[in-house]
C-alpha cells in the first residue's frame, strides 16, 4: 500500500526527542509509528514490507522516527547509509529469524480470559524452573500446567525466551530482548500459556537477561555502540553502559512489556552482578512498582553471585546458590571449582545458610580469593530462593548430570525434605518432581562458524575430564544434545511425586500461613554429617532435623509434635535418634 509519509526526507531537519522516549513500533490511531535509539549514524532509513525504503527524521540525541499510515502485520527493516539492513533491537516479533524481518504487531491481539488475576503473595512460592523448548513451545508449557498444580506449585519460572538464532538454545544468548522466541510460538499462545496458569492458580515468572547479548544477531554494534561501555566486558560479552538513560529506558521498557502486556507475574534478572551500577538496578525496581498497579503481586528475583544484600532491602529476593552448593558437596564429595569453597566445612556453611541466608557475608571464598558477600541474618528467610538443581548446576556440567546420578536416592530425599520444609522459597527444576535420571545439557543452534567455536572452547574448557567418547558432552550445536535433554520420568517416579506432594502440602498448610512472621532460632551441625535448624514460626516455632550420613546421630529431642519425618527415626524419653540418612520435622503448637 502507499506510504503517507509524515516527515521530510532532509537529514538536516531535526525535531526535539518526546519526554521519555518509546522503544520499537507501534500504532497511534490509524499512524504507525518506527522509532530507533541509532546515535552513531546521521541518516536512518527504514524498509518497508521488503521494497520501500524512505528516509527518516532524526530527532535530537540521536533518535530517528518514521510515521506512516500501516497496518499491523507490516513487515520493517532499518537500513544503514551503507546499505547494511538491521531488525529493530526493540522488535515485537521476526519473520525469518533475528536476521529477517521485524513486524509492527498490535499489543491487544489477544483477549484474556482471567483479567481480574492479582498474583499471588510471595510467601506461597513453590517455584518450578523449566525451558519452554523442551516442553514443545509455549503450547507445550500449557499442556503441562494441570499437573504441576496439583502438584501443588504455586509458580512456574521460565528460562529466557527473547528471540535468539535458531530454534534450540537455552535463551542467554538472547539478541531481541522484546520479542518472544519465534521457534516457541506466538505472543498469543505464550498469553495464552498465562492466563491458563492464572486460572489454575499459577504465578508466572520470567527469566530476563539484561546483563549482555548472543554473540550473533545483534546489530547495536553497528549503529548504536554507544549502548556498550568501552573497555568493558562481562564472561559473555560486551559491558553494556548502564550509565546511559536511552539504555536504562530500553531495559525499564522490555521489563514493563512482559509485566504490563503479557501479564508476567515477575521476573527473575539474569547475573545482576555483571550489571555494574546498583543504581540502576535499584532505580529500575522503583520505577516498575511505580508503573503497575499496587494490588497486583509484582515479585523481583536477582541472581547476584556478590551476595548483595543491600539489594534484597528493595528486591522480593535472591537465587541462593550457596544452599545448593553447601548441599552438593555433602551429598557428592565435589571439591573442584566453586565447590571448594565450601569443601572445608559444608555442613557449617549449611548451618549458616539456614540461620542467616548466604554462607558467604563478607568472608574470603577461597575459589574466588577475595571476601564475598555481606552481612544477610536481617532479612527475612522468604528473601531466599534454595534450589537442589537448577539450569546452571546441572547444564554446565560435561555430562549434564542430574543429582540423582551423583548422590544416593536416600541422602537427595533428606535434601527434598529440607529444602522444602524450611521457611526459605524453595525452586525445583523440571523433572526432579518424578525422580528424572535423564541428562540437562548445554545446546545451542548456532551458525557452523559459531558452533565450531563453542566446541572448541568446551574442548579446552574440560580438557582435563576424560569424555569417555560421549559426542554430546562437547557438540552443543547437535539436535541430539537438545533431544537428550527432554526430562523423562525415572523408575520410581510415583515414589518421588508422592514424596514431593506430600512435602508441598506440609509446606502449605503449616508453615506458608506464618512465614510474614517468621525468623531464626539459631542452626547448628550435628556430627558429621546432620545439621539442626529452628525458625521462630508466628507464635509457634519450626524444629528440622537432617541427616545426610549412614552414621546414626543422637539429638535432644524438640518439643512439639512431628509433622514430617523420613527414613528410620526413632525417639525415646527426651532423645531423638536419626538412624542413616533420615529426617525430621517438628512443629509446636
Amino acid at each position: 500500500m502507499p506510504l503517507a509519509e509524515t516527515h521530510p526526507r532532509s537529514s538536516q531537519h531535526v525535531r526535539p526527542a518526546p519526554d521519555g522516549p518509546r522503544y520499537g513500533a507501534w500504532r497511534a490511531g490509524s499512524e504507525a509509528v518506527f522509532r530507533i535509539w541509532a546515535p552513531a549514524v546521521a541518516q536512518l532509513s527504514i524498509e518497508i514490507d521488503g521494497n520501500a525504503v524512505v528516509p527518516m527524521a532524526p530527532l535530537a540525541d540521536g533518535w530517528h522516527e518514521y510515521r506512516a499510515e500501516l497496518p499491523f502485520g507490516t513487515r520493517y527493516r532499518y537500513q544503514l547509509p551503507d546499505g547494511t539492513v538491521v531488525s529493530d533491537p526493540a522488535s515485537r516479533r521476526q519473520e525469518g529469524g533475528v536476521h529477517g524481518e521485524s513486524v509492527l504487531v498490535s499489543p491487544d491481539d489477544y483477549t484474556w480470559r482471567c483479567a481480574g488475576w492479582r498474583g499471588r503473595p510471595w510467601r506461597e512460592t513453590v517455584l518450578y524452573e523449566l525451558h519452554v523448548g523442551l516442553f514443545g513451545g509455549f503450547a507445550g508449557v500449557e499442556r503441562e500446567l494441570p499437573r504441576l498444580a496439583d502438584l501443588g506449585i504455586t509458580a512456574i519460572e521460565l528460562m529466557p525466551i527473547a528471540d535468539f538464532p535458531g530454534s534450540r538454545n537455552w535463551g542467554y544468548d538472547g539478541v531481541l530482548q522484546f520479542a518472544p522466541a519465534a521457534a516457541y510460538g506466538t505472543a498469543a499462545e505464550l498469553k495464552s500459556l498465562i492466563d491458563r496458569a492464572h486460572e489454575l492458580g499459577l504465578s508466572v515468572l520470567l527469566d530476563v537477561v539484561f546483563n549482555h547479548f548472543g554473540p550473533d544477531g545483534c546489530y547495536l554494534h553497528t549503529h548504536s555502540p554507544e549502548f556498550f561501555k568501552s573497555g568493558s566486558q562481562t564472561p559473555w560479552g560486551a559491558g553494556i553502559d548502564f550509565d546511559r538513560s536511552e539504555v536504562r529506558g530500553f531495559y525499564r521498557a522490555c521489563a514493563l512489556q512482559w509485566l504490563d502486556e503479557f501479564r508476567f507475574d515477575g521476573l527473575r534478572f539474569d547475573a545482576v552482578h555483571a550489571i555494574p551500577s546498583a543504581e540502576f538496578l535499584l532505580e529500575l525496581e522503583r520505577d516498575i512498582r511505580a508503573a503497575l498497579p499496587q494490588e497486583r503481586h509484582i515479585h523481583l528475583v536477582v541472581e547476584n553471585e556478590d551476595n548483595d544484600a543491600d539489594l534484597l532491602g528493595a528486591y522480593d529476593a535472591q537465587w541462593n546458590d550457596d544452599f545448593h552448593h553447601a548441599i552438593h558437596v555433602l551429598l557428592t564429595g565435589e571439591t573442584q571449582t566453586y565447590y571448594g569453597s565450601f569443601a572445608p566445612e559444608p555442613l557449617h556453611h549449611l548451618a549458616r545458610i539456614l540461620e542467616s541466608g548466604f554462607a558467604f557475608q563478607g568472608q574470603v571464598a577461597p575459589s574466588r580469593g577475595r571476601a564475598r558477600g555481606k552481612p544477610s541474618g536481617h532479612l527475612a528467610p522468604s528473601r531466599f530462593v534454595n534450589c537442589l538443581q537448577n539450569h546452571d548446576q546441572i547444564g554446565n556440567r560435561l555430562f549434564g548430570e542430574r543429582l540423582l546420578a551423583l548422590a544416593e536416592p536416600g541422602q537427595v530425599k533428606v535434601a527434598a525434605a529440607l529444602l522444602l520444609l524450611n521457611p526459605q522459597i524453595p525452586m525445583l527444576f523440571m523433572g526432579e518432581e518424578h525422580g528424572s535420571r535423564t541428562p540437562f545439557h548445554y545446546f545451542t543452534d548456532h551458525n557452523e562458524e559459531l558452533a565450531q567455536a563453542v566446541r572448541e572452547g568446551r574442548k579446552r574448557e574440560f580438557e582435563h575430564e576424560d569424555h569417555d567418547g560421549d559426542p554430546l558432552a562437547l557438540d552443543p550445536n547437535a539436535p541430539e544434545t537438545f533431544e537428550a535433554s527432554r526430562p523423562q520420568p525415572g523408575d520410581e517416579a510415583d515414589e518421588w511425586l508422592a514424596l514431593y506432594r506430600e512435602l508441598i502440602d506440609i509446606r502449605r498448610s503449616l508453615i506458608v500461613p506464618d512465614l510474614d512472621d517468621c525468623g531464626s532460632a539459631g542452626a547448628e551441625p550435628l556430627g558429621a554429617q546432620a545439621v539442626k535448624a529452628a525458625w521462630r514460626l508466628g507464635g509457634r516455632s519450626l524444629v528440622l532435623l537432617a541427616n545426610f550420613a549412614d552414621e546414626p546421630v543422637e539429638t535432644a529431642l524438640p518439643a512439639g509434635r512431628p509433622i514430617f519425618s523420613l527414613g528410620v527415626v526413632a525417639a525415646q524419653a527426651d532423645r531423638v535418634k536419626l538412624e542413616g540418612p533420615s529426617f525430621l520435622a517438628i512443629l509446636s503448637d
